[in-house]
């Protein structure tokens, strides 16, 4: 039996069986009433539709993306003039969210022999576009040779034939940016595919994942036209797994597990060690690699767990334990370092054990700062660190009263949470609004006020004096303004620290604040040595080589990239752009850019609605961008920046999106 599977689909959603009669039955049409016939008109030569503004965008886009004339790809004079309506397949991207739970996106691998010269791509008008394209779930099982019908118009006539010449990236581009298939609007640019919601990009001809969050990549499936059908050929397992893992070399190394050497230590196993470890294999280096963490758990998605409190260790887990095995990586759990000898190349750990590596990642995150009040030794005062952690504050919050110190993206993310758990949500800050720093007083105060319809009650511009208890039960927590609020959970989330306490005699540099300097190339001051995520700074290409410190998901997985190519020698260089994201009260809020220092924002949009969009200057440039509710207007800005070209700030005064033509889709 073959191993892929095909479906015949009607634009409508049905699945055909091998004879045509439909799988499921639908229910009855009304026939619609005969209307007169138009008169009839003077025959003449066929004409293409002319290019309106929307398509005449994506050529020019299509040009400056290296494909020089459309007629190569389209006979006729104008791209197309609408959508293909592939109802069954699921097109939207979160392979850069391993537990986001969509669909993957699918990239469209044709093969030149399969191009017939007598196809042709059928027009849409913009409502059938909006109703054909909207993803409705995979087919069911069905004959044994599968076509997706494209969704078809009137003007058929008007339709300019397909050559055998068309490059998968014209395909998959203008089956995304003609159409604006579905609501998800990918961002497409210089050869990939940007997710609008988490800022991955993808490479629209391999699928490969080219810039982080995520893991994974993306599968490609073989596609052909043949007389207004478009064959899609995609295995069943390809559809059930909904993402590819790169090919990874094994270990070879007939030492692994049983020699204090290895040829590369990676210490600490988050997000900027664990995608050192892949990107090694996947760049096949087969020698002994060992990743050391403090935690119990194997490498697991530690943003999520003030997201989501009561989630278990084992759903936060990016890779099972089946896949450290088979790519041989090993994983010291429970592990700490206490001194590194760069000299002799050689770490130690707390319980004597020593360990040689060729290569070193020093990737130890940061840790949470606590509070220094009488009465932080308290029962119930929590930081979330551990899935442990947040596990007991859910528990513990259940009915009673919860206190948060701290506005800031952890503090505000837990208290969302908790509010349909907990008798009372109250949250302290010694700033006048929430994320004030971050996304600025106006912004703040409109998520400020989100919150407080919410049941949650904000004590701004104070400070934590004393926590008192009762039997060394937290019961109440003092405010420096005199004021006392009742408490049975307190979480603290007021910033952290760089881990690196255990290199202050090691001869690798410290910064005052205790960050490891590093390179473009993520190297230390020690060669082969290099540092990746939470405790490192480095130059940040777009900002003129500032020196900074971002402690953002997205940077630690390209960090973590980049060291393992340069432990290669490889010469790769961080040129990535910032990406964060946050979901509260089911709204998500999403930022590009590092704008630290803004002195202006500029803000389009409705900010009582929640519906807007945030650019923060500096001068007379954009350095970052926050919205909510306006996707995927982040992810084309931060392809903007990504590319280098700097975005003016009466760009973005007049309301007018014009400058991001071209960027995206």
């Amino acid at each position: 039996m073959s191993p892929t599977a095909h479906h015949l689909l009607r634009p409508g959603g049905a699945v055909l069986g091998a004879a045509g009669s439909p799988a499921a039955v639908q229910p009855q049409r009304q026939p619609r009433p005969a209307r007169a016939s138009p008169p009839p008109r003077a025959r003449g030569p066929k004409r293409f539709p002319s290019p309106g503004p929307r398509r005449a965008q994506v050529l020019e886009q299509l040009q400056q993306d290296g494909i020089s004339s459309i007629s190569k790809a389209f006979r006729g004079s104008s791209p197309m003039g609408g959508a293909l309506g592939l109802r069954q397949l699921p097109i939207c991207a979160p392979a850069c969210r391993p537990s986001s739970g969509h669909s993957p996106w699918v990239a469209v691998s044709p093969s030149p022999n399969q191009w017939s010269s007598r196809s042709r791509w059928c027009c849409l008008r913009k409502n059938e576009a909006r109703r054909s394209c909207r993803p409705v779930g995979r087919a069911a099982p069905g004959p044994t040779r599968a076509m997706a019908r494209p969704a078809t118009s009137t003007r058929r006539s008007a339709c300019p034939p397909l050559t055998p010449t068309p490059a998968l990236r014209i395909v998959w581009r203008l089956l995304s940016a003609t159409s604006r298939i579905s609501r998800m609007a990918s961002v497409l640019s210089r050869g990939r595919v940007r997710c609008p919601w988490h800022g991955a990009c993808f490479n629209i001809s391999t699928g490969d994942l080219e810039d982080f969050p995520g893991l994974d990549s993306l599968h490609k499936f073989q596609v052909k036209i043949e007389k207004e059908k478009v064959y899609v050929r995609a295995s069943k397992q390809a559809l059930q797994l909904q993402r590819r893992t790169k090919v990874m070399a094994k270990c070879i190394s007939p030492s692994a597990g049983y020699s204090s050497s290895t040829n590369v230590l990676i210490v600490g196993a988050g997000a900027a060690g664990l995608v050192c470890a892949e990107t090694l294999r996947q760049e096949g280096f087969s020698d002994r690699i060992v990743l050391c963490t403090l935690d119990r758990h194997l490498p697991y998605d530690r943003p999520k767990l003030s997201k989501s409190l009561d989630t278990q260790p084992e759903q936060l887990a990016l890779r099972p334990k089946e896949f450290f095995r088979a790519y041989g990586i090993e994983v010291l759990t429970e592990a700490q370092v206490v001194t590194v000898d760069v000299r002799n190349k050689k770490v130690v750990f707390k319980d004597g054990f020593k360990l040689e590596y060729s290569k070193l990642l020093l990737a130890p995150g940061s840790s949470p700062r606590t509070l220094s009040c009488k009465g932080k030794e308290m029962e119930n005062v929590f930081t979330i660190r551990t899935p442990e952690d947040a596990n007991r504050v859910v528990r513990l919050a259940r009915g009673r009263n919860v206190v948060i110190v701290g506005a800031g993206f952890l503090g505000m993310e837990v208290a969302a949470y908790l509010t349909e758990k907990a008798h009372s949500v109250s949250v302290v800050e010694l700033e006048e609004t929430p994320f004030r720093r971050f996304l600025g007083e106006r912004v703040g105060r409109a998520l400020m006020k989100m919150f407080e319809n919410n049941r949650v009650k904000f004590y701004m511009q104070t400070e934590v004096s004393e926590l008192r208890g009762q039997e060394g039960k937290l019961k109440e927590v003092v405010l420096k303004s005199s004021k006392v609020v009742r408490a049975d959970v307190c979480v603290v989330g007021i910033g952290a620290v760089a881990a690196t306490g255990f290199l202050r005699q090691s001869g690798i540099g410290l910064d005052s604040r205790g960050f490891i300097p590093v390179n473009k190339m993520m190297q230390t001051n020690v060669p082969g040595v290099f540092a990746a995520g939470d405790a490192v700074t480095f130059p940040l290409a777009w900002r003129n080589n500032r020196k900074v410190n971002i402690p953002h998901w997205q940077m630690a997985h390209a960090q973590g990239r980049v060291a393992a190519q340069n432990m290669l020698a490889q010469e790769a260089e961080m040129n990535t752009v910032p990406y964060l994201w946050t979901a509260m009260f089911g709204k998500s809020l999403r930022y590009a850019g590092y704008g630290e220092g803004f002195d202006d924002v500029i803000i389009q949009g409705d900010l009582e609605e929640l519906k807007f969009v945030a650019f923060y200057t500096k001068g007379d440039e954009v350095i970052a961008v926050a919205s909510m509710n306006y996707d995927p207007i982040v992810s084309k800005v931060a392809e903007v920046l990504a590319s280098g070209r700097a975005i003016r700030k009466r760009e973005v005064e007049t309301g007018d999106m014009s400058w991001l033509t071209g960027k995206g889709s």
